[in-house]
């Protein structure tokens, strides 16, 4: 739920902020900047709960710990090159795919009650995929809209 909330506090803020400035929405720059910061916010989760995340990915998948960093990084230099017209494309189809990729490792951890950050199984469980799946798909089209 933070993620969502982020992604349409930043967008809106920047909207204002863009309207206040060139009295135009600009509402290109808004979605993209506001996917920027949520992903810079989801990006600190990999580093600071990474044991928890670790524990997300299926046993059979070997260097979770690298994986989970990988991903972390790569999601700050997604969200950073969405800002600029020249990345923007790229960045969106590889943004895409890795949620697609990300969704197996949501799904792993429910159905296991997995909680992302501690790594114990208190997690939300099968339920929260009723919640996840439809924001990962939410993600890809705001992507999709913004970027591509």
């Amino acid at each position: 739920m933070k993620p969502l909330i982020i992604l349409l506090s930043a967008t809106a803020l920047i909207a204002c902020i863009a309207k206040l400035i060139t009295t135009q929405w600009h509402w290109t720059l808004a979605g993209n900047a506001g996917m920027c910061a949520m992903l810079l916010f989801t990006a600190l989760g990999h580093f600071i709960f990474t044991k928890g995340m670790t524990t997300m990915i299926p046993q059979n998948i070997p260097f979770k710990r690298q994986l989970v960093f990988a991903t972390g990084i790569a999601e700050i230099a997604i969200g950073l090159a969405l800002l600029w017209r020249e990345s923007r494309t790229t960045a969106a189809i590889v943004m895409i795919v890795l949620l697609c990729l990300m969704l197996p490792a949501n799904i792993h951890a429910a159905m296991r009650h997995l909680n992302y950050e501690t790594g114990e199984t208190n997690g939300h469980g099968p339920n929260y995929l009723w919640f996840r799946i439809p924001l990962q798909l939410f993600f890809i089209a705001w992507i999709g809209y913004f970027s591509l």
